[in-house]
């Protein structure tokens, strides 16, 4: 069948996961299975065998895993390109879903020149939203309610819906503002993440025509990372197939860990009973870690209830014994990572080899502290900071102003960078006119001669309206032309230029933004402008991150999967933190998905894996006493290798406020005698319940009524003490 070289070299379970290629299919991979080979031998046996390789569409989780399933589909010698016209489609959910809308998206009110929010744009117009329907983000914080949008946008919840499901004050409240801010995206021709996916989902149960049409076009369907879907992805993926049924899911329930965004492990689990003839395999054998660290997550996920049973193994040697390092505090856990690192390099290895994983962003500081001044090169996964940077999104707003008139916030902007006297009023005498006569801002800003009331303003409008038009009436392609035309005549150059110094040079930013889009038009000829900010607009954090170089990698457990590397440390595998807080106080499901989140990580390492906890942490300015994570108990004990503390610091006598005056000189922690009252700014007021030194800083404990204890470093600590 087709070419043999794309089954060669295969095992039994994968030929088979590559050679059925009819009917519904459930790769259910294990870590390090060698999964992508598989969907990547498949998608090209499809192309070559049974259909044409723009009837295949292959969707993965991000961008990366895209690129790099593109890459070997185009080494196997088959057309695997970004998008139709003879080529395979290969993209994310999120991308697939901003191409149809701009094809199909007037049918669900979207016109095809529609602007992609990101985050902070939305919680701009969230916080109008609020404004608008008479309450004070004060009171209502944008975040608690752009999370409560986003999850019923997942659940394919509209605003109609969401209200009719609205169970008490807090929840009709909501509603209100999901209301106002779908209006006021609607207004300006946006769309946010989740709506792509919501537009999408509802496109295709609403017009069955475009559902027949789409389904024909796709006549097969491969999905990755399936136990990742949330419920609007769910639809797509089953509306899309429902004539053909050739779907084909991969994926592993025991690496679901993104259920706080929506995703739903029932849709794998309960895939077999979407589809009674499915056909399921497994891929049990590991191709990447060691016996021990393989023998140590086979251990910790066994004690999940929510999975499919299989076995991982593997051919590789047991190795060296997984590490539960315990440490005095976070500086020393820092500090004994990176001693670590500099014996590995020092023995001929390098820091690339190396990758630290923690569960919250917080831990970061006293880790790059500690690498730094040991001389060890890092890097932090945080792809989507460059273009988070004011400079980078002055650009981009001059950009969208010019493929959409209606997207108000970049208009503004982009007004207002750099500084031209365009000030708030003239901006609102603009929205009036755009709103009486029912046109975009954009289209007033061309239309400022008709404005009455802009008279006085009106020369500080006119080069602005004037350069707006001029690239506008560019051709869409090459995009960096584009890109250079708005640097070098909206000022913005000049002004960059200007503002720059040797440690902080934004201009350079703005230059590596036009290589950006040079870059595009060299791997996308057909690409425009639209194109190009759709595509940069779905960054993720993974996405910036270079792997081959010689920097150890810094990240988040979540943003760590579907990577690899020889060495990994785990920190902070604490009570609270791993699993988090919010996972201890809630379901049992979520304490599942945080050991998944665990398991994910231990996954990661090929040759040898260390998992620290400390005694105690400061996070956010707070010193707590801390205890290991129950997942550490979990893990095969006849098999792990514990360090216990080497050194203890003496506490047996903190309750009485006593210290260590040899290694505290010259502070004076007298004023906090046990039992004394304080005051804090944050958490009010609480009981002093004892000093405790720690080398040469003094921290002070206190029980708070409604926050329990907390311990301060009295050097930074901002206390009042509440006389008697």
């Amino acid at each position: 069948m087709g070419d043999d070289r794309l089954i060669d070299g295969l095992t039994a379970p994968q030929r088979e996961a590559v050679t059925r290629l009819d009917g519904p299919l459930l790769v259910l991979a294990g870590a390090g299975s060698g999964k992508t080979r598989v969907i990547t031998r498949r998608a090209a046996l499809l192309a070559t065998a049974v259909a044409r390789p723009d009837e295949v569409l292959a969707i993965t989780f991000t961008n990366k895993a895209a690129g790099e399933m593109r890459e070997r589909i185009l080494a196997l010698g088959v057309g695997g390109g970004a998008w139709g016209r003879g080529r395979m489609w290969i993209c994310t959910f999120h991308s697939l879903c901003a191409r149809l809308l701009r094809e199909f998206g007037q049918a669900v009110g979207v016109q095809p020149c529609y602007t992609i929010f990101d985050e902070s744009d939305k919680r701009s117009v969230i916080r109008e939203a609020i404004g608008a329907v008479g309450l004070s983000p004060d009171n209502w914080r944008p975040r608690t309610i752009e999370a409560a949008i986003s999850d019923a946008k997942n659940r394919m919840l509209g605003p109609a819906d969401y209200a009719e499901q609205a169970r008490d004050f807090s929840e009709k409240t909501i509603a209100r503002v999901y209301d106002e801010y779908q209006a006021r995206l609607a207004g300006q021709n946006g769309c946010d993440f989740d709506d792509l996916l919501m537009h999408v989902a509802t496109l295709l149960q609403n017009r069955p025509e475009i559902q027949a049409e789409l389904s024909r076009r796709f006549r097969y369907l491969l999905i990755d990372e399936y136990q990742d879907t949330n419920h609007a992805q769910y639809q797509i993926a089953t509306l899309l197939a429902s004539s053909h049924r050739n779907i084909c899911v991969t994926g592993d329930p025991d690496q679901s860990i993104y259920a706080w965004r929506g995703a739903d492990i029932r849709n794998i689990l309960d895939f077999e009973k979407d589809y009674p003839d499915a056909v399921t395999v497994r891929l049990e054998q590991n191709y990447r870690s060691s016996g021990a660290i393989l023998s140590a997550a086979s251990s910790l996920i066994s004690n999940n209830k929510l999975r499919k049973d299989k076995t991982l193994w593997t051919e590789k040697e047991f190795g060296p014994p997984v590490r539960i390092w315990e440490c005095e505090d976070e500086l020393e856990e820092a500090d004994r990572i990176a001693v670590d690192i500099q014996t590995h390099c020092a023995a001929g290895g390098a820091a690339g080899d190396a990758a630290i994983f923690y569960r919250v962003n917080a831990v970061t500081r006293v880790l790059e502290d500690a690498l730094r001044n040991s001389g060890i090169p890092y890097q932090i996964a945080r792809g989507v900071e460059f273009y988070n940077r004011k400079e980078i999104k002055d650009v981009i707003a001059y950009l969208r102003a010019v493929v959409n008139p209606a997207d108000e916030v970049a208009v503004v902007r982009a007004a207002g960078t750099p500084t031209r006297g365009i000030g708030k009023v003239t901006i609102e005498r603009l929205k009036t006119f755009a709103s009486q006569t029912g046109i975009s801002i954009g289209e007033a800003v061309a239309r400022i001669n008709e404005i009455e009331t802009l008279k006085p303003a009106r020369k500080k409008v006119a080069p602005f309206a004037k350069l707006i038009a001029q690239i506008r009436g560019m051709p869409p392609r090459p995009v960096g032309d584009i890109v250079e035309a708005v640097l070098l005549n909206s000022g913005l150059e000049a002004s960059l230029r200007a503002a720059g110094d040797v440690d902080n040079n934004p201009l350079e930013n703005v230059y590596e933004l036009v290589s950006a889009a040079r870059q595009y038009d060299e791997q996308n000829p057909e690409g425009s402008l639209a194109d190009w900010l759709q595509q940069i607009s779905l960054v993720s954090d993974t996405d910036a991150i270079e792997l081959t170089g010689g920097s150890v990698t810094l990240m988040t457990l979540h943003a760590a999967k579907g990577l690899e590397f020889p060495i990994v440390y785990m920190v902070g595998l604490e009570e609270d933190l791993l699993p988090h807080r919010r996972a201890v106080e809630g379901a049992d499901g979520e304490i599942e998905e945080e050991r998944r989140l665990c398991f994910v990580g231990v996954t990661r390492a090929m040759e040898r894996l260390t998992l620290t906890h400390a005694r105690f942490r400061m996070i956010r300015g707070v010193t707590e006493r801390t205890m290991a994570s129950r997942f550490l108990a979990e893990l095969p004990a006849e098999e792990v290798e514990y360090h216990e503390l080497e050194r203890t610091v003496d506490r047996s006598r903190a309750h009485r406020g006593e210290y260590n005056d040899a290694d505290n000189e010259g502070i004076d922690v007298s004023r906090f005698q046990p039992g004394r009252t304080v005051e804090h700014p944050e958490y009010g007021r609480g009981r002093v319940l004892g000093v405790e030194a720690r080398g040469k800083s003094v921290y002070v404990r206190i029980h708070f009524e409604n926050e329990g204890a907390r311990s301060f470093a009295l050097d930074y600590a901002t206390l009042d003490l509440i006389e008697s």
